[in-house]
């Protein structure tokens, strides 16, 4: 169910609806067990955006001619980022965050790294197709790929929580996994919607698929399956829907909602 504390309005007219993959998150939000809410329209219509975002860089990610390496064997496009003695990736001075970004889907042949610096990967090239490039720019000048390290202003957080939506990364844990190769010991994986997961150097599997694929990388004689973790991690949606590339283009058209829409006070709700 989906709660909008300020007043909200829909454009109803037959001749404009949200796009397909838009509509299937929305759907997603209104379907789930979970209450989430919203200070305004506007916040909910970027989060839409941004989910469907995520899972389109994920997608052009996993069609791309990156390749999964260790930090040991990374390596990156010498023109846009300085690989640094752990592996990473640091932004060239005289080079802009959003153009190294892009690079990495444009030159991808250049490029290796391993699962979890892909997910912050997918998050940043998601969020520069929605946010202001002069916004991402300045929040990002400093940027560094490198594992789980990110940005202050990314707003990433992992939150204990079974109830996943498109957009959102979750975590496949190997706990048998074979020690002379470390990086199996799990993967980071993007729920694309529809039942499938993009993990880099697994590709996009179902949930099932990604688990056998961790489960043959186990020791010899294990016993533990793989498994899917119950956490969540995100981007603060909120927080960057403030840095939202023209917001006219942001607020929520729906074309004969297949929901119910109901009030409380000031409150407006949307549930199957």
């Amino acid at each position: 169910m989906i709660r909008v504390l300020s007043p909200i309005n829909f454009d109803v007219s037959s001749s404009f609806s949200l796009p397909a993959s838009e509509q299937r998150i929305l759907d997603a939000l209104v379907s789930s067990p979970q209450l989430y809410t919203y200070p305004n329209e506007r916040q909910l219509r970027f989060e839409i955006a941004l989910r469907d975002r995520i899972v389109r860089a994920a997608s052009e990610l996993a069609k791309s001619r990156a390749r999964f390496a260790i930090f040991r064997f990374s390596r990156c496009n010498s023109d846009f980022w300085t690989r640094d003695e752990r592996g990473g990736f640091r932004l060239r001075p005289d080079v802009t965050a959003s153009e190294a970004i892009k690079d990495i889907f444009v030159h991808s042949e250049r490029y290796a790294f391993e699962c979890a610096t892909a997910i912050v990967i997918v998050f940043y090239k998601a969020v520069l197709d929605v946010i202001d490039p002069a916004a991402f720019n300045r929040l990002f000048a400093d940027l560094l790929l490198y594992d789980w390290h990110t940005d202050r202003d990314l707003g990433i957080r992992t939150k204990k929580d079974e109830h996943f939506l498109p957009g959102d990364c979750l975590y496949f844990k190997n706990p048998e996994f074979d020690l002379l190769t470390p990086q199996w010991q799990g993967e980071n994986t993007i729920y694309l919607g529809d039942g499938l997961f993009y993990g880099h150097g697994i590709g996009i599997q179902t949930q099932d698929g990604i688990i056998a694929a961790l489960n043959r990388r186990r020791k010899r004689g294990a016993t533990k399956s793989a498994y899917l973790l119950p956490d969540i991690t995100q981007v603060d949606f909120a927080y960057l829907s403030q840095f939202a590339r023209g917001f006219d283009e942001f607020r929520l058209p729906i074309r004969r909602p297949p929901f119910i829409v109901g009030t409380l006070g000031s409150a407006l709700f949307l549930h199957r």
